[in-house]
């Protein structure tokens, strides 16, 4: 999947625009994200699913699969914020019960609307976050924070992490074609020894090709310090500039609209 963001970020529709202006627009979305109301929140997740996909181009199948598998951790989370033990406390009766148990499992109407809430922020703030992913390069990324002063030595183990996972990539995927080639092994207790056997395996074949990585650094002259190509500012067309800020201004009204009407 890493490499299928790799290649859409640098092929979108949004790829010129400015990374610096995208990092800021990313930022004061993710904010608000953090700070609407629900129904606002909602908006936005539409919203910068729209970026992505209807102005940057982003296929639909690829923007849902990251989605997706982002939505598996917090469906991981939900039995703890859904599941009490014990007797529910006055004024909160439990709406599910399981019987047949010596202490009560049950989930209240507060946790169910607690979920739910918290699956809404999750949501427009990950949307906030793919919007970067999927329009801006990594290398355009690490121009932005070097902008911003972020040490040398954070940028330098950002790179070579990243690379890193291509590097942790090719050798899981060489070492499951092989083992396909092979046929593989067939049993649950058969399956789970070469498992742990192809671990083990990939565990070295990394090692092997990150000593081959940081030989070719010093083949090439490292001198301690990974230089980064320099922040070229690009222009933002006034389309991509007049509907971000209408955006904004628009979540903002409504946003005092319903504190006011609230209060």
């Amino acid at each position: 999947m890493i490499r299928r963001i790799d290649v859409l970020s640098y092929n979108n529709a949004l790829r010129t625009l400015s990374p610096m202006w995208k990092s800021a627009f990313a930022a004061a979305m993710l904010l608000l994200s953090y700070t609407v109301h629900p129904l606002l929140q909602i908006t936005i997740t539409l919203w910068m699913m729209s970026w992505c996909i209807r102005q940057a181009g982003i296929p639909i199948r690829a923007y849902g699969l990251l989605f997706g598998t982002a939505l598996v951790f917090y469906a991981l989370s939900v039995p703890a914020l859904l599941v009490e033990f014990g007797h529910p406390a006055a004024g909160q009766d439990g709406i599910f019960r399981l019987p047949g148990l010596s202490l009560p499992v049950y989930v209240t109407s507060a946790g169910l609307h607690r979920a739910w809430e918290l699956l809404i922020r999750i949501s427009a703030c990950m949307s906030c976050f793919f919007f970067l992913i999927f329009t801006t390069p990594f290398s355009d990324l690490l121009q932005v924070l070097r902008r911003l002063h972020m040490p040398q030595i954070v940028l330098e183990l950002m790179l070579i992490m990243y690379r890193f996972l291509f590097l942790l990539s090719d050798a899981a995927h060489g070492m499951m074609l092989a083992r396909r080639l092979r046929g593989g092994s067939r049993g649950y207790t058969a399956r789970l020894r070469e498992t742990a056997a192809m671990g083990g395996a990939l565990f070295g074949n990394t090692l092997h090709r990150y000593y081959g990585l940081s030989q070719g650094l010093l083949a090439r002259g490292f001198t301690e310090e990974i230089l980064l190509p320099p922040y070229a500012a690009q222009p933002v067309p006034r389309r991509y500039a007049v509907r971000a800020y209408a955006g904004i201004s628009l979540l903002l009204l409504a946003q005092l609209y319903l504190w006011l009407k609230s209060s």
